[in-house]
């Protein structure tokens, strides 16, 4: 049934042991989505309901008269016809049978005696034997007789009431179960329906799904540029994009060290003209105090002192720092003006351009492959498409779903023949139990009258109708007993017997799985067959297909084809070989060839640039001379102080012209740190970090031009002599990329196909319904009840005929009774 209709799902399964992964790393995750499937309504468990406690104790007894395991040599010898040829085969069939065998015994002994014992009885009572005298004598203890006579025959009556109650559950139990046995036989074949139907739906998904391969395949081949050259150009950034990055930031360093010359030379030019004009202001502030000191008033005794002291300060009013000897740096800065007339920022960038351009230029140079990889793609899914089309699929479906269809009818007509044939057994099993029942009706109505209607103080020749009428009930049920209780053990035997086994021999190890591991004997159903299911369903008896596993995996609702082995059947390669479309995959995509010898990250212009730049001569400036007269003071004193100490001075004159004239000095002197110190402070500050940085970064300007320049070089080297095994590698990772989309699809249907694609539960329900549910659980388990109620029945009538037999004789008027003198004893 599987064979054509899973031979597409060959198509993609087949070959997965030829495609061996390329590749280490995994491809980027395909979502192929769930395979449609349906859920099956069936359900293989059954619960009996209340009934199964007498079910579980059946068992039980069962158990203690057959505790041996399943007897697996004699029935792989029974099956294979050689069994009998060993002598030692009786022993042990005798011995796995002696529970049986000793009970069925037992049965047919009870079928035999009872009977003769019956009629032997009423013979004897016809002779007035065996309590059939009318004559009853007095005893001391008549009264705790017939209580114990009485007790034990309510005790055996309850106990026969509950076995056909127990015999009549059962029976009750089969018929509902055959009756509710038409849905479950329905929902069987609907599921059979669903397995068959879904199944060409489920392949056509898979088959379907080649197109979410190959839309990943297309898109990844449509962004060959940023996936391959991305790639290519990671594996040259982490040369080139240092090299280019040090060669902008010694753009950038030409440039500030341009702006520090042009800082040094305009301070320079204007500390050289404010120390000069500062110079001449202080020698003239000088002359004028010279002139107020020699005024008369510095004469006088009071002023004289602090005259003098500012006399002799005077000295202090001069320039310290002197810029004028300074060597000049517009050689230097000439030559740094012609190295930025080219833009070496302009010619890095270009090459960054350049550098960046690696994904577009892939893309361009490998428009030509990927336009036959992309054609070479739709041919496979094209063949894929026509080979669907040439699978019988349908026919094969059509054929199993119209051999479904007769097979439901042929059910569905011959069910009503079931349920009439389960009610004529209904009918005997309660026919069976109302001769039970009328037995126990006798019993009741002999223990009802009896015990209502005795009179104690009656003589056995007095005693009423109602007590004799219940004698005469007891004496009819014995009657009964004799004459059905041979028929009832009849019965018992046959279906103990048969039931038994059954239980034994199928239900049990078909529940331990024991049954099938007989079945799969070698040689046991055939003798030219080494595996009997093989040769069957795939024509090769030397396969290893068993039906433990196939029950098993259809249990689990593994698909078909993995169940069934049904790769042994087809060589899918004659129809479509995958592998042969990926090594062409491989060989389009191993012709790609990307030339990256246009690409040039520093020209020789930019690189002279740089030369030019380390012969500026920057280092050659004499920073010791600037830094000496940098780190002086513009002037000897500071002139705020020496002006607030005038003024003090001042202060300690006299009043008059002398001492106004000395403050009009000191406010000039401060004027002149205003406008003049101040200003040349901050040029100072603005020479020393100019020239600081020149000195810090002169030293290392050679250096690092020789190693902007190597590393240039070694990255353009890079790219002209490795570009090919690197572009050779990534083209190798990217197809491994491309390939491994299509391995993910052949796992993924290979996984599907074994677990989802036509998934066999049904099968295994087919086969749980027939023998768990149906025959075991409902008939063999409702038959063993049956029997072993009656069965009780059958033999706790044996006491319940002595006690009747014994208890009668208390209850029924007697024709004579002993005489004894009042005197002697009264009763």
């Amino acid at each position: 049934m599987a064979v054509e209709l899973l031979l597409l799902l060959l198509l993609c399964g087949s070959t997965l042991s030829e495609v061996q992964p390329l590749h280490k790393p995994p491809p980027g995750t395909l979502d192929f989505g769930f395979v449609p499937v349906k859920t099956y309504d069936t359900n293989t468990y059954h619960e009996p309901g209340p009934i199964g406690i007498l079910f579980r104790l059946v068992h039980a007894f069962l158990y203690l008269v057959q505790p041996n395991s399943f007897p697996q040599d004699l029935i792989k010898k029974l099956a294979q016809q050689t069994f009998g040829n060993v002598q030692d085969d009786y022993q042990k069939a005798i011995y796995y049978e002696i529970g049986f065998i000793v009970s069925a015994a037992l049965g047919l002994l009870f079928v035999l005696l009872l009977p003769l014992v019956g009629l032997c009885f009423c013979m004897c009572r016809c002779c007035d034997n065996c309590g059939g005298e009318m004559h009853q004598r007095h005893k001391k203890n008549a009264d705790c007789r017939r209580g114990c006579f009485a007790t034990f025959l309510f005790v055996a009556s309850l106990i026969i009431s509950i076995g056909v109650l127990c015999a009549y559950a059962a029976n009750q139990h089969l018929t509902s179960q055959v009756r509710g046995a038409k849905n479950l036989v329905h929902s069987n074949f609907k599921d059979l329906r669903i397995f068959l139907n879904d199944t060409p739906g489920q392949i056509d998904y898979l088959v379907s799904q080649y197109n979410t391969t190959k839309n990943k395949a297309l898109s990844d081949l449509n962004n060959v540029g940023p996936l391959l050259g991305s790639r290519v150009q990671e594996r040259f950034a982490k040369e080139v994009r240092p090299a280019l990055d040090a060669a902008l930031m010694m753009a950038g360093a030409i440039r500030e060290t341009k702006e520090a010359l042009e800082n040094v030379s305009v301070s320079v030019e204007v500390l050289q003209e404010g120390t000069e004009r500062l110079h001449a202001n202080l020698t003239n502030v000088k002359i004028h105090l010279s002139n107020t000191l020699s005024d008369s008033a510095c004469s006088a005794a009071q002023a004289a002192s602090t005259c003098n002291i500012i006399r002799n300060s005077l000295n202090q009013l001069n320039i310290n720092a002197n810029f004028s000897g300074l060597p000049g740096v517009s050689t230097q800065l000439a030559k740094v003006n012609d190295v930025l007339k080219i833009d070496l920022s302009s010619l890095v960038q270009k090459g960054y351009a350049a550098f960046n351009d690696t994904p577009d230029l892939v893309l361009n140079q490998t428009r030509n492959i990927l336009s036959d990889i992309k054609n070479l793609l739709d041919l496979i899914g094209s063949n894929i498409t026509s080979f669907t089309k040439m699978l019988p699929v349908q026919k094969v479906l059509a054929d199993l779903t119209i051999y479904l269809t007769q097979s439901e009818a042929y059910v569905q007509d011959y069910f009503p023949v079931v349920e009439q044939y389960d009610f004529y057994r209904w009918l005997g099993c309660l026919i069976l139990c109302c001769m039970v029942i009328l037995i126990l009706v006798f019993y009741c109505l002999g223990l009802l009258c009896g015990t209502c209607g005795y009179d104690k103080h009656a003589s056995p020749t007095t005693r009423g109708c109602i007590s004799n009428t219940g004698g005469n009930f007891l004496m009819a049920g014995v009657g009964f007993s004799f004459l059905f209780s041979w028929v009832l053990m009849i019965i018992v035997v046959i279906t103990f017997v048969t039931g038994g086994n059954v239980e034994k021999l199928v239900c049990e190890p078909y529940e331990d799985r024991t049954l099938f591991k007989v079945l799969d004997t070698p040689y046991l159903l055939n003798q030219h067959w080494r595996s009997y299911l093989s040769a069957i369903v795939l024509k090769n008896p030397d396969i290893n297909l068993t039906f433990e596993k196939v029950y098993s995996d259809c249990k689990e609702n593994k698909g078909i084809y993995t169940t069934l082995h049904l790769e042994n059947l087809f060589n899918i390669n004659e129809f479509l070989n995958i592998s042969m479309y990926t090594e062409d995959v491989s060989l389009k995509i191993e012709h790609i060839n990307v030339n990256l010898s246009n690409i040039v990250l520093l020209d020789e212009i930019g690189k002279r640039n740089l030369l030019d730049f380390s012969s500026s001569g920057i280092d050659g400036i004499n920073f010791a001379a600037y830094l000496t007269e940098i780190n002086k003071s513009v002037t000897k004193v500071d002139l705020l102080s020496f002006a607030n100490d005038l003024e003090a001075r001042a202060d300690q004159l006299p009043k008059g012209a002398l001492e106004n004239a000395l403050k009009g000095h000191a406010n000039s002197i401060r004027m002149i740190h205003n406008q003049q110190v101040v200003p040349l402070e901050q040029a100072m500050s603005t020479l020393n970090q100019s020239i600081r940085l020149l000195q810090r970064t002169s030293s290392e300007f050679m250096i690092k031009v020789k190693n902007v320049i190597s590393a240039v070089d070694a990255a353009q080297l890079l790219i002209s002599n490795d570009a090919s095994l690197v572009i050779i590698q990534e083209t190798k990772k990217y197809m491994d990329m491309i390939i491994g989309y299509f391995e993910q699809y052949v796992e993924w249907v290979k996984e599907s196909i074994t677990m989802e694609v036509a998934a066999c539960k049904p099968i295994a329900n087919v086969i749980d319904t027939a023998v768990d549910i149906f025959l075991c659980s409902y008939v063999i388990d409702s038959v063993n009840t049956f029997w072993f109620g009656l069965g009780g029945c059958s033999i706790f009538l044996i006491p319940a005929i002595i006690c009747a037999v014994k208890l009668s004789k208390y209850y029924r008027r007697m024709d004579t009774e002993d005489v004894y003198d009042d005197s002697v004893e009264q009763w």
